[in-house]
This record gives structure tokens, sequence and C-alpha cells, in this order.
């Protein structure tokens, strides 16, 4: 099978490079290669490659950013779903797209999760910017899967953790404050892009959410996570109103597997195995980094 991957320079992107390589021919773009914002970039290299299926990884993800970068962030995250799905129903290719945990408003009660089935309602430019996209895409195409994610991280990027790491190794005795009344599933990279690797070959449509199992807080998943890299730290638990944002951020942002799970084809694991398994495989790496 022959894989387009666009935003191939991020996180997912990476890490879904890595995972689907041996087994598949795989192109990889990062948006410097591919600007998702231009019809004719995208539909060049779609009659170069002739891909089965493109993977879009690629978004404006800087959330506080896009309450002030509006323009911008609509112009990847809307346009260029649009200009991707196009492009995927004139060659007949598959699109799978990456959407988020923001297009709800996360005010169902913890611990109900989101399911493909809830209304959404988007609270930040970012969440809209997100919703758009993914109505842009089923309004020019039937063979596209919108895959809703939340709380990523891997190596290929900055994220939490690794922004919660390097303040410890700066200043252990610094005590970080971090949210402890926004919920959601901090999920690994490595095994959303083992997910997505298990859908390719099957014909499975529409919308779908993957996560890791299980929830936390921003502060347990920091807490659990430094412990598991065995080092010094301080943290203290605030609540949101305490910790401002330009964005404002859904208090729940739980989403459940429903649809991989009928389906037969859920590999998630819960949070705590993705750390676990994050931190054996890359804790050298990380501390490296952090001390940079």
């Amino acid at each position: 099978m022959i894989i387009l991957i666009t935003g191939a320079g991020g996180q997912l992107g990476r890490d879904c490079i890595y995972i689907m390589q041996d087994d598949h021919t795989v192109f990889g773009y990062t948006s410097r290669r591919l600007d998702i914002i231009s019809l004719e970039q995208i539909q060049r290299e779609v009659a170069i490659v002739h891909p089965d299926i493109i993977i879009n990884c690629a978004a404006y993800t800087a959330v506080d950013d896009c309450e002030n970068e509006q323009d911008r962030c609509r112009a990847v995250n809307k346009q260029g779903a649009a200009n991707l799905a196009r492009a995927c129903a004139a060659a007949n290719c598959k699109l799978i797209h990456i959407s988020t945990d923001y297009v709800f408003d996360g005010n169902k009660p913890v611990p109900e999760a989101y399911t493909e089935q809830d209304p959404v309602s988007p609270l930040s430019v970012y969440g809209r910017s997100k919703l758009a996209g993914e109505q842009a895409i089923e309004a020019a195409m039937d063979n596209f899967l919108i895959l809703r994610t939340a709380w990523l991280y891997g190596m290929g990027g900055e994220n939490f953790l690794k922004t919660m790491l390097r303040l410890a190794i700066a200043d252990p005795k610094r005590t970080i404050r971090v949210v402890n009344d926004q919920y959601g599933s901090l999920t690994w990279t490595m095994t959303l892009a083992r997910q997505i690797k298990n859908m390719l070959t099957v014909d499975i449509t529409g919308l779908v959410h993957a996560t890791a199992e299980n929830y936390s807080t921003w502060f347990a998943g920091a807490e659990y996570f430094l412990q598991a890299m065995n080092v010094d730290f301080s943290l203290e638990p605030c609540t949101t109103e305490e910790y401002p944002t330009p964005a404002h951020r859904p208090t729940n942002s739980i989403l459940a597997n429903n649809r991989l799970k009928e389906h037969g084809l859920h590999v998630m694991q819960n949070w705590q195995q993705d750390i676990d398994d994050f931190v054996a495989l890359y804790r050298d790496d990380l501390l490296k980094e952090a001390s940079l």
C-alpha cells in the first residue's frame, strides 16, 4: 500500500512513518515540503505518488496562539483539510484525518466519556477550526476516516510531559503548578500510530475516537510521568481559574473508543502503560533533551 503522510515533522507523523514503513511504501511530507493550504501543491504530489491513503497529521495546534492568529489557524485546519479531501476524492484515495477532543465543550460530567455520536460544541478558535475541517471533509468525499484523539505526547516534538520534565530538571526545588480540574487521557503517539496502522486495510469510515484508556488530570499525569522518570520534582495542583490561558479548554476531554472496539480494531493502552513504555524506551534521550 502507498501511504502519503502530511505533517511528517511532528510527533505523530514521525511515529506513523516509523510504524508503517516496514510494511508499506510511505512518503512523509513536512510542512516545508508540502503546504496543505495549497491545493495545487497537494494535487501535484498526489499525481506523483499515487497514494492509496493520505494520513493528515498536519495541523495548527498552538491552541492559545490560535486565538490571535485566527486566519492562519483556519487556513491550515479547515482549508487544508478541505484541500486534502478534494484531492483524495479526485484521485480515489482514502483520507485519514487527525482531529481533536476540542470539538466538544467538555461539559459532560466526569467520568462520562464523549462518544462518536455526541453533539459537538467547541469552545476555542482551535476547536472551531478543527470542527470546520471535519465538516469540510464530510462535504467533499465519502471515503474518509476522521480520527479524534487528545493529549498527545511523543519524542518527535514539544508536548506537556517534556515541558514538565524540563522544568523539573532545571530546578527540582521549584514548585510547578499544574491544573488538576481538567480530565483526559494522555496518549502516546507511538501507540496511536499502531492504532492507525491497524485500520489501514479494513473498510471503516466516518468518525472514530482513539485515545489511551482511562483518564487523569494534567496534575496526576505529570506526577505519574515524573515518578516514572525517577527525577526529583515538586508539583502543586491548581484550578483552571488559577491558571488562566487565552483559549478556553474543555473540562472533560475523555473520549470513548467505542467504534474501534465494536469493529475489533482496538489496540489503545491504559495511559499509565503508555507512559511506562515511553519512559522505558526513551528515558535517557528525554533526560538529555531536557538538560539542553
